[in-house]
């Protein structure tokens, strides 16, 4: 008798866990079909009025557009986006969090930064990238330099007494710099500012002769003859950028872009992460986000999750020696 009220026990408890498991995958659907119903927070781990911050925006707002939900952005800049990616990291899953993820912080950073309070790999579900962005390589209007064979024959005259401006170590300006240099087989005088704002002014100034850096932070500055732009880092020429030369036109090999992607803290079930790349997939198709994104130089780029993070794992094993190059210590 016991051990049939234990077997009738057994199967009921069974019979429970059956109906609870049953019971919990309809509730994940369910709450895919009724994401979002509320505002989503966009982490962006750069200060506001930078490129990145302003690509963000202009994605978010488009993605406020398809979703019928505000996508508020809150800018958590510090320690070159790190700050920002372990808030995004620890944050809760459920899809009302995700990050506006970038080079320095998920590429450069586990560089040179020894106790990396993220794995960039591990800690975060990825959605989808939704820019490239180019850097352009700017001299100051004085400089006789009007290609990049030019510069580099000139900085080679002058033995390297030719600043070059970035935004500080580390920064992708600096990384740019660096690359272009080795490749190039020139030298100049790096020159790091507090960030993009000033090293892009002091080249306007002639304070510094040239830098390499994200086409958002010097387009309105190009286009009123400010600064004369020589070459971009895309591997080829792009009608984004008119008729401007891909710098590895002159310098074979050279190519060194920013990204801009959507990720997700790790544990956000799958249909909440494949309806947010159904709405990013949407919000880059909207006129609105094409013509933003034009104007800051910023070409359209989507892939599925597995391929944006095969695209991060090879830009992390790209950047080590370019890191190494430019003399960077880990933190």
């Amino acid at each position: 008798m016991r051990l049939t009220q234990f077997v009738r026990r057994a199967g009921a408890s069974a019979l429970f866990a059956i109906f609870a498991v049953a019971a919990a995958a309809p509730a994940d659907a369910q709450d895919s079909r009724d994401y979002p119903n509320h505002p989503i927070r966009m982490l962006v781990p750069n200060a506001p009025g930078s490129s990145v911050d302003t690509l963000g925006r202009i994605f978010a707002q488009a993605l406020t557009n398809v979703s019928g939900q505000q996508v508020v952005i809150d800018n958590r800049a510090g320690a070159g986006g790190v700050l920002g990616m372990e808030i995004g990291k620890n944050a809760n899953p459920d899809g009302y969090t995700v990050i506006s993820a970038s080079t320095a912080a998920m590429t450069i950073a586990p560089h040179i930064q020894h106790k990396l309070p993220f794995d960039p790999l591990k800690d975060y579900e990825f959605v989808s990238l939704f820019g490239i962005t180019p850097n352009v390589l700017v001299v100051t209007p004085s400089l006789p330099a009007k290609s990049v064979k030019e510069l580099i024959e000139y900085c080679r005259a002058k033995n390297g007494e030719v600043n070059m401006a970035s935004a500080g170590p580390g920064a992708q300006s600096h990384l740019a710099g660096v690359l272009l240099m080795n490749l190039g087989k020139f030298q100049s005088l790096h020159v790091p500012y507090k960030g993009g704002g000033p090293s892009v002014a002091s080249v306007v100034a002639g304070e510094s002769q040239w830098t390499i850096t994200p086409a958002p932070a010097v387009a309105g500055l190009i286009r009123s003859g400010k600064l004369r732009a020589i070459g971009h880092s895309l591997p080829k020429r792009d009608p984004l950028l008119g008729d401007l030369p891909s710098v590895a036109e002159t310098v074979p090999g050279y190519e060194y872009s920013g990204w801009n992607g959507l990720l997700a803290p790790r544990g956000t079930p799958k249909p909440i992460v494949d309806k947010l790349r159904e709405l990013l997939i949407k919000a880059v198709r909207t006129p609105e986000l094409k013509k933003g994104f034009e104007q800051q130089l910023t070409q359209i780029s989507t892939n599925n999750a597995a391929e944006f993070r095969a695209f991060v794992t090879k830009e992390l094993k790209e950047m080590a020696p370019v890191v190494k190059a430019a003399g960077l210590r880990v933190e």
